[in-house]
């Protein structure tokens, strides 16, 4: 009955639950896809859309690699079926428009698209490029869920100056910058997927602290918004996502001083999601628009 009221008959507090459910769900596959690397799991399965040439399942002698692997490869169709329901309670919802049918349609499409991409790793035997393209794509479907989040609750921008607005797109900008160069750094580590797997060549330290650097420059950035929003509804935001940063870069550090321990650099991957999240909720507090009348029931 509650499905059939939340996806058949949706209203705005059932469609704004699934949109954060393909929140969840995209930030717990960015946790179990990394949970296959740490464990030396990423050829646990040795092809795709198999798991062997034989079969779509793994057998005895792929071991507990084989058996991660493969969970990890089912779990994209619980993520499949959150992301279908959410797209069904968007173009079913009554108060819908153009752009949230549009919004749950990408992230629809994004999932199958991010499976295929996840294949292509497998299949260079986890080339560290498209491995970092695989993870930022998934951190891309969970800054368009949130997206969609605000767009079903029907959040506004805020009426501020074009310096401050600036600011938190430059401050946004830095972000990605962060997490784009997080996955360069993870591609030059230690932890491949599997002890066979290639390396992009470059020097983790060196690699570490340009990170490092990225990240001061991002701290810094939302510094200055804490600042010059703290007498706008956005200041809390801005609070919000310097604490997030915070915490995301004192686990960083603590797992570089500490030779990249993986409970720790599991909790990382999920706090770069929750960083995204949080940091694409401050942009939309002061660069988003309210949908046009026309286009609200289109």
């Amino acid at each position: 009955m509650g499905v059939n009221l939340g996806v058949i008959r949706p209203v705005q507090s059932s469609v704004e639950r699934w949109a954060w459910a393909a929140v969840v769900a995209n930030t717990v596959i960015i946790l179990t896809g990394g949970l296959v690397r740490l464990t030396g799991s990423g050829l646990g399965c040795p092809t795709w859309p198999r798991c062997t040439d034989e079969s779509f399942t793994p057998h005895r002698e792929l071991g507990v690699h084989g058996v991660i692997e493969f969970g990890n490869r089912m779990l994209t169709y619980v993520l499949v079926a959150v992301v279908v329901a959410t797209f069904v309670a968007v173009w079913r919802w009554s108060g819908t428009n153009r752009e949230l049918r549009r919004l749950a349609g990408l992230i629809a499409l994004g999932v199958p698209f991010q499976a295929v991409i996840g294949g292509i790793s497998v299949l260079t035997d986890l080339n560290p490029w498209v491995v970092s393209l695989h993870l930022v794509l998934s951190m891309s479907l969970v800054a368009i869920s949130m997206l969609l989040v605000f767009r079903v609750r029907g959040g506004t921008p805020l009426d501020v100056s074009a310096g401050r607005r600036g600011l938190v797109v430059a401050t946004y900008l830095a972000l990605w910058l962060v997490v784009y160069l997080g996955t360069v750094v993870t591609g030059s580590g230690p932890h491949a997927g599997d002890a066979q797997a290639p390396r992009n060549g470059l020097d983790p330290h060196v690699m570490s602290h340009v990170h490092a650097f990225s990240v001061y420059l991002l701290v810094a950035l939302t510094l200055a918004c804490c600042v010059l929003l703290r007498d706008t509804a956005a200041g809390p935001l801005s609070v919000l996502l310097l604490m997030t940063e915070l915490a995301q870069g004192t686990i960083g550090f603590v797992q570089y001083f500490t030779d990249l321990p993986i409970a720790l650099v599991a909790i990382h991957l999920v706090g770069a999601a929750a960083l995204v999240a949080v940091g694409t909720r401050h942009l939309l507090a002061v660069t988003s628009r309210r949908p046009a009348l026309a286009d609200r029931w289109a």
